[in-house]
């Protein structure tokens, strides 16, 4: 491949993910990125002295140097990061030449300026390990957002109509968009190296994953400030959660009744089967389970007039019957390596082995409560362990099965009793029974540790999933 650039730039600020970009970038095998080369204060990075054998003074004197020697950097292609405060000179000589590759990185303002205060507090500008995670509430100052606000918008406009007017388009990537493998890799197709991902770099941990209202003392005053306007989206909800696939083998179609069933992991699956079967009246394992897409399509070609559906189960319920099968539990179908790493790495206070007469119900509260504190680590990318389909969102699950078949019918697990039967019903079932309601988890059910605390964790975690489908307290639900 020949590239039509000699070099880049990045175009970003403190706090917008230029690090993370940096670091996928440096993974590609040609492609090096050399951090802040133009920082007034240091040259790349703050330990460092020197670039490619050019000294900070010598880069002072004259940018243009450094420019040339990472321009002709050989095998690979070389870039930097540029913020708007670093030295103005490198404009001039980068901003004319259409042989150096403009990217430019932005992130909400709101978002990357609270993260830049609790950096501040903190004293953490980067996290590798999200045990040593610092955390700290800021206050906001609206005469200092003003003025951070202004900077940011003045230095993107004056990019903006630089390149406009010299007929150059640069690569905008927002924050967002660092978690998509996918995007990394276009961004390599558009710089012309040949280089590509199969993952992102993991090492680098995001900090604050939690909205913006809640690391902020004087949120009133905030919004206050910003006219009572959402205009930098404050009660979004962040979404760190991977893509996931359809999951096409795992769902369920009737054998006579055209009835389809969209599993969520964690919901009444057992029960939602066995009454599919007992519709038909066949065994459980007749069910036609385990097809690929195309088989799928088959199905649903010949089968005209079927309905999808799925059914959603409280997030705490979920959550709660996943960790006794999957994580407290050692029997079959339990996560064994997973459930290892949270003893040792985590420190789930759970025991070794299936769990006896000794664990008492304290017990089992307390290990439930850290279980929810890994999840709220897990889903904010936080954790080398897999999102598992038996956690993730029921939003994100959703969102994942209509890329390949949107569902007919989102039925909740405490109406699916009425319901169902009156799907069934529209296929000559009249007398349809309706599906078992779940039993109780074991050793222990969520009713008897169910408290406001784990209600109040369940929903930070799960915000979308509450918001999105109207949960309320799972005891009064």
């Amino acid at each position: 491949m020949t590239s039509k650039f000699d070099y880049f730039i990045i175009f970003a600020e403190m706090r917008t993910g230029s690090n993370f970009l940096e670091t996928n970038l440096n993974a590609l095998s040609d492609v090096t990125c050399f951090g802040e080369a133009f920082n007034p204060h240091f040259i790349g990075y703050p330990n460092k002295v020197e670039i490619l054998d050019i000294s900070q003074a010598m880069r002072d004197g004259d940018p243009e140097c450094l420019i040339n020697a990472i321009r002709s950097t050989p095998d690979v292609m070389g870039g930097f990061r540029f913020f708007h405060d670093h030295d103005q000179r490198v404009l001039d000589a980068a901003l004319p030449d259409p042989r150096c590759a403009k990217v430019i990185l932005t992130r909400n303002p709101l978002d990357s300026y609270v993260s830049w205060k609790i950096a501040q507090e903190t004293g953490q500008w980067k996290l590798t390990n999200v045990k040593k995670r610092r955390d700290a509430q800021v206050r906001f100052d609206p005469e200092e957002f003003s003025r951070h606000v202004e900077a940011l918008q003045d230095f993107q406009v004056f990019l903006l109509n630089s390149l406009q007017a010299r007929g150059q388009t640069p690569f905008y990537i927002d924050y967002e968009d660092l978690q998509s493998v996918d995007v990394m890799n276009g961004l390599a197709a558009w710089l012309g190296v040949e280089g590509r991902l199969d993952g992102l770099d993991k090492s680098l941990k995001r900090q604050n994953p939690s909205p913006v209202t809640s690391k902020v003392v004087n949120v009133d005053e905030m919004t206050e400030a910003l006219g009572g306007l959402d205009r930098f989206n404050l009660t979004r909800t962040p979404n760190f959660e991977p893509r996931r696939g359809p999951a096409v083998p795992s769902y369920v179609a009737g054998v006579v009744t055209p009835l389809l069933y969209l599993p969520i992991r964690g919901g009444p699956e057992d029960e939602v089967m066995s009454w599919m079967a007992g519709l038909d009246s066949v065994p459980l394992s007749s069910l036609n389970t385990g097809m690929n897409q195309k088989q799928m399509r088959q199905w649903m070609r010949n089968n005209l007039g079927h309905r999808r559906f799925t059914v959603l189960r409280h997030p705490l319920a979920r959550l709660h019957q996943v960790f006794c099968r999957k994580i407290l539990s050692t029997g079959p179908g339990s996560y064994k390596k997973i459930r290892e790493t949270l003893r040792r790495q985590y420190k789930l206070p759970i025991p070794k082995d299936e769990p006896d007469a000794r664990y008492s119900r304290s017990d089992h509260r307390a290990a439930f409560e850290a279980f929810l504190g890994f999840i709220r680590m897990n889903l904010a990318g936080q954790t080398a362990i897999r999102v598992d389909g038996g956690w993730c969102s029921q939003a994100q699950a959703l969102s994942s099965m209509s890329d390949f078949a949107v569902p007919d019918h989102v039925f909740r697990e405490d109406e699916m009793t009425e319901l169902l039967p009156n799907l069934a019903a529209r296929y000559g079932h009249q007398e349809a029974e309706a599906p078992d309601i779940a039993q109780p988890d074991s050793p222990f059910s969520l009713d008897d540790i169910y408290d406001a605390d784990l209600e109040k964790e369940a929903a930070n975690i799960y915000q979308r999933d509450y918001v999105m489908f109207g949960f309320g307290p799972w005891r009064n639900s």
